[in-house]
């Protein structure tokens, strides 16, 4: 049985991992879990799956939880998502968090030699170049759990990663998809909140409007596995069906397929290297979809998945810039302080703003994280 540690069990992949870990409980045990400020959940998930430790965000609920649940031990803050992440009876660690709130945890759990099973796009944006690094010195496996990156994983299986010509993640292209920029200018935050495919969380939904959320993802399939990013492409599937595709040197192109549902890469995460049944999700039925539509990326539409190809290139501490403007500029548009096109343009002033470091350490990048975010208020 794997005992499993989950970062941001009430946000949208920490609900969902609970589901696959509740559908499996003879192969499954979550032993430790953190959540913001959703105290309610972690009341039933506590009862239901009887955890050794929670974390929570604030000092307070720690001490109601407490009183609450008894025996438990509750955690908070900063210190408690490191406590959640090095828990000595977790095998795996699954970072579920949003924002590079999740780096340190990460960092944490690779020099205790956990399993990470990695849904936190900001922890390899920020600081790849240090991840990575850890992960090799420790010999720790990072599992991806976003759809696009086990679909990779998965079409690489077997296979030599010297013969890779081409990665080509999908873009579903978000709840504006088919407005022009122009009608970008007076839409609602309740707008961009309606994903067509997928239920996920506030922020990761706005990204995907904005295809900042493709641009993460572009970095970090270029640090999970080692490939330039010249040889990463992007293609519009509005169905989602197609969660990304391999070429490889003899122009052969293998594809992962199935319907949306973020239960099949967690379980493969989890799981790996075998595979378990999921009868909860759908089966696919291609005939019913009928056809699956593809179109190239349009750069000049999509201009945040532009900066994340300005800012991989780039390297260094320009990635972390461009992450921290955009988590400081959606938060602002999700509070009605700005317009939707403006989170772009503070991304690009931030850019623009910043000195590029070429080999940023730890300390240097939270500084850096802080630095633009304060920035960005400013301008705002």
């Amino acid at each position: 049985m794997k005992k499993i540690s989950v970062l941001g069990a009430s946000g949208s992949v920490g609900v969902q991992t609970l589901d696959v870990i509740r559908l499996h409980p003879e192969h499954f045990q979550l032993v430790a879990f953190s959540v913001g400020s959703n105290i309610e959940f972690a009341v039933q998930a506590a009862r239901e799956f009887l955890p050794q430790l929670i974390s929570v965000q604030k000092e307070e609920d720690a001490k109601r939880l407490r009183v609450m649940l008894g025996n438990v031990k509750v955690v908070w803050g900063e210190e408690g998502l490191l406590e959640v992440a090095l828990h000595t009876a977790a095998d795996v660690v699954v970072n579920a968090v949003v924002g590079s709130v999740g780096l340190m945890p990460t960092l944490s759990a690779i020099e205790a030699r956990k399993t990470i099973a990695i849904a936190n796009k900001e922890t390899l944006v920020t600081a790849g170049h240090l991840v990575m690094e850890a992960a090799c010195k420790y010999g720790v496996d990072l599992l991806p759990v976003d759809s696009e990156h086990s679909a990779i994983f998965q079409c690489l299986n077997g296979e030599k990663r010297e013969q890779i010509s081409r990665l080509i993640l999908t873009a579903s292209g978000g709840s504006f998809r088919d407005k022009t920029r122009e009608e970008l200018t007076h839409v609602t935050v309740e707008d961009a909140l309606k994903h067509p495919n997928w239920s996920m969380g506030s922020k990761i939904t706005i990204d995907s409007a904005t295809m900042m959320n493709k641009g993460l993802e572009v970095i970090e399939a270029h640090w999970l596995f080692n490939i330039p990013y010249d040889q990463i492409d992007v293609l519009l599937h509005k169905e989602s069906i197609v969660h990304s595709l391999v070429e490889f040197g003899d122009r052969s192109v293998i594809a992962q397929l199935g319907t949306p549902d973020m239960r099949v890469p967690i379980q493969y995460a989890l799981t790996y290297p075998t595979r378990l049944p999921l009868q909860a999700t759908k089966q696919l039925q291609l005939w019913e979809i009928g056809a699956l539509h593809f179109q190239q990326m349009d750069f000049g539409r999509f201009r945040c998945l532009q900066f994340a190809y300005e800012a991989g290139r780039t390297g260094g501490s320009l990635p972390a810039v461009m992450n921290a403007a955009n988590e400081a500029a959606v938060a602002a548009f999700l509070q009605g302080k700005i317009g939707f096109l403006t989170i772009e343009e503070l991304i690009e002033k931030a850019m623009h703003h910043h000195s590029v470091i070429s080999h940023p350490n730890l300390d240097e990048i939270r500084e850096i994280d802080w630095a633009t975010r304060r920035y960005v208020m400013e301008q705002i």
